[in-house]
């Protein structure tokens, strides 16, 4: 049985994948989200054998969009994979959801059977489904199109407080809580409160994921 979670601000859409994964029998919904952060909060403390093997991610929502979320998701869930369901086929999007780390790209208005076998080729055969008006972008955009410019270093901006980046470049670099103070002038108390919100911030729980965020997005 593959397991999915659906992530989409609407409810009209989420019915929508729900009547097409209806007559199914090897596929069950886990849960349903409506932005990025609540998927986030609702994937915490699950164990693995509850965990989806895919999720149907929307990109445009509000709180946490569906980018941000494919980013800090396939950080703290490697087991999981990403497969954007959404209404944008331009450029920028694309380039931002497969350099988040989805694994394939779809269109809302694809048929049932197109979405039916993208989860089973994902999931089963390791497989990059994207819908043809999709894939014919992606090889055009690889044999001519200049990259669009990075965003990475701007979404950290946007997650972290300036104070918050100092201290995530210094954790970095293997300073300790006590070595952090000494180096900002404020007390190691200081640096365990921002470090709290930096995790919050990137939905991690450890110094090390927070430090392999960091370095994968170019963050520091």
């Amino acid at each position: 049985m593959i397991r999915i979670a659906v992530i989409d601000d609407k409810m009209v859409n989420r019915r929508t994948v729900n009547t097409n994964v209806a007559n199914a029998t090897d596929i069950e919904i886990l849960f349903e989200a409506n932005n990025g952060k609540d998927f986030l909060q609702k994937m915490e403390g699950r164990e693995a054998d509850a965990l989806p093997h895919l999720v149907l991610m929307d990109i445009d929502m509000p709180v946490m969009n569906g980018i941000e979320a494919v980013a800090l998701g396939t950080i703290k869930y490697p087991g999981v994979k990403f497969l954007m369901l959404t209404v944008f086929d331009d450029d920028d999007k694309l380039f931002q959801a497969i350099q988040a780390g989805a694994c394939g790209y779809l269109l809302k208005d694809d048929s049932a059977d197109m979405l039916l076998q993208a989860i089973v080729d994902a999931v089963e055969n390791n497989g990059a489904p994207m819908s043809p008006a999709i894939a014919r972008k992606t090889l055009q955009w690889m044999r001519n199109a200049p990259q669009p410019a990075s965003t990475e270093q701007d979404a950290a901006n946007n997650l972290l407080s300036e104070r918050e980046t100092e201290i995530l470049l210094l954790m970095v670099q293997g300073l300790n809580y006590k070595k952090i103070a000494e180096k900002l002038f404020i007390s190691p108390l200081t640096v365990r409160t921002h470090t709290s919100k930096i995790y919050d911030k990137l939905h991690v729980n450890s110094k090390a994921q927070a430090i392999q965020l960091a370095h994968k997005y170019n963050w520091v």
